[in-house]
């Protein structure tokens, strides 16, 4: 007759192997799952974090779209978009180094078109827009009165571009094959924040009206 087991009543390290066993596959299994999610999460951060971006700018959520977007940044990469100028975003030599160019620069500054807003881009209504790949036309959702189809939520689903340790990159397209560049920064195991944002190639439509007060943060 078999007498019943009084594994249960003995320390772990006296048990049945059999019984060591199954516990032991139990307590791998837990921590394979936990690998697997850590490693999804690291991996699906940067996408998170576009979808919070754009369901806080559907919301005008400021302090949320401040959370997920370094605003300083995201305007040095917009401005010299919008000038039509890529050169724009390197600092300019000195006028000990280049006195002839300084001169010259003062002037085209001083007789120059007005730049493009930048600001512009950056109001919730703007930035929801640009989520969608509106693209250069996302400055057109800035104004104080919001236009008709301005309640329009959701859109395409973004396309990843580039997926690295510290940065990452996804793509959206209008109907007319024109992308939009997201590109995230890692600050933190969890944390991702907008850096950067590539606009289609083209000229910016000029503002229909006054932009709305953008959105500040970082």
């Amino acid at each position: 007759m078999n007498t019943p087991s009084d594994d249960h009543h003995q320390p772990v390290w006296a048990r049945s192997p059999k019984r060591q066993r199954g516990l032991g596959g139990l307590f791998g299994n837990l921590i394979l799952f936990a690998v697997l999610g850590v490693v999804i999460s690291w991996f699906a951060a940067p996408a998170v974090a576009f979808f919070g971006i754009r369901s806080a700018a559907e919301a005008s959520d400021a302090a949320g779209l401040a959370r997920l977007i370094d605003f300083p940044a995201v305007r040095q990469s917009l401005r010299p978009q919008l000038d039509g100028n890529p050169a724009a975003a390197a600092p300019a030599p000195s006028f000990m180094d280049d006195p002839i160019g300084a001169v010259r620069r003062q002037i085209e500054q001083a007789t120059a078109a007005p730049a493009p807003d930048v600001e512009a881009y950056l109001t919730p209504a703007a930035l929801a827009a640009l989520t969608r790949g509106e693209g250069r036309y996302a400055s057109q959702r800035a104004g104080p009165q919001p236009s008709p189809d301005a309640t329009i939520t959701g859109g395409p689903m973004p396309k990843p571009v580039y997926w690295g340790m510290n940065r990452a990159r996804m793509s959206v397209t209008d109907e007319g094959g024109s992308e939009t560049v997201f590109t995230f920064e890692r600050k933190g195991p969890f944390e991702w924040k907008l850096v950067h944002v590539g606009l289609p190639d083209g000229v910016a439509p000029a503002p229909e009206t006054r932009a709305a007060p953008t959105v500040e943060g970082g």
